[in-house]
């Protein structure tokens, strides 16, 4: 059976801002990334997101950005690798002390924004980024773009890695997302984003917005928790996924290469 783990980043509200709908979109997926305080969130936010996921029973990861509050992490900065390792310990750092704290254990660690997309084509970026994690912990699964620099580094380095796809996103020949920046970056209609999961989970393909099929490996999948239709978004994506004999579980339960 075709098996595949549901993320999606919460915990991105900050002090009187709210981002998402946090405790809904958990009854849903099956890992979350929780964000660390650097492009969005606060140490209450974070404290909360845990003890949320954690009575859902939903896998827990670390969800380090760049310290960039006002561009939510999504602008790119001239960081050195040694800046990149040093953001990332700490912020791993900070959301396991909410874990450990909460009595659970934390599943895995998903660079967001500007830094997992720097780091998915700049591997002296991604091998700082997985050394951060093997450091910390080394049984931690570090998530990345599947055929991207940061899932190879992790390999290389001995960590556990989850290739992730995105069903809202649309690709570019060379595996890449494309920009936020673009027009046609977003898929907004429902339907052809199931196609395009279902399609990468069971052929291991992603039409790219060339024309050209890309080869790609989905462990886990993306959904987006902040927009108008999110959860009623997400509730979608997993029906279709289990009508198509797909079954949907944390990453932490799967062998992954």
């Amino acid at each position: 059976m075709f098996r595949l783990d549901m993320n999606c980043d919460l915990g991105e509200s900050f002090g009187a801002y709210t981002l998402g709908n946090d405790e809904q979109i958990l009854n849903v997926v099956t890992s979350c990334n929780i964000a660390c305080g650097f492009h969005a969130g606060d140490a209450t936010t974070m404290r909360r997101t845990v003890e949320l996921a954690l009575g859902k029973g939903v896998a827990i990861g670390a969800h380090p950005g760049l310290q960039d509050l006002v561009g939510f992490g999504r602008r790119n900065m001239d960081i050195s690798p040694q800046e990149a390792y040093d953001i990332v310990v700490y912020q791993i750092g900070a959301l396991d002390g909410f874990v450990r704290a909460c009595g659970g254990r934390m599943q895995h660690v998903k660079p967001h924004g500007a830094l997992y997309n720097m780091a998915a084509v700049s591997a002296p970026l991604a091998e700082a980024i997985a050394k951060a994690v093997y450091k910390v912990n080394p049984e931690l699964i570090l998530f990345g773009l599947s055929g991207s620099e940061l899932v190879r580094a992790g390999q290389k380095i001995g960590l556990r890695t989850a290739s992730e796809v995105f069903a809202d996103r649309t690709y570019q020949k060379d595996g890449t997302l494309t920009s936020r920046r673009q027009p046609d970056a977003m898929i907004h209609d429902t339907e052809k984003a199931v196609q395009q999961v279902i399609r990468m989970v069971k052929e291991g393909k992603v039409l790219s917005q060339q024309g050209v099929d890309v080869d790609i490996q989905a462990d886990t999948v993306c959904i987006h928790g902040d927009g108008p239709h999110a959860l009623e978004y997400a509730a979608q994506i997993r029906r279709a996924l289990e009508q198509a004999e797909i079954r949907v579980a944390p990453i932490g339960q799967a062998n992954v290469a």
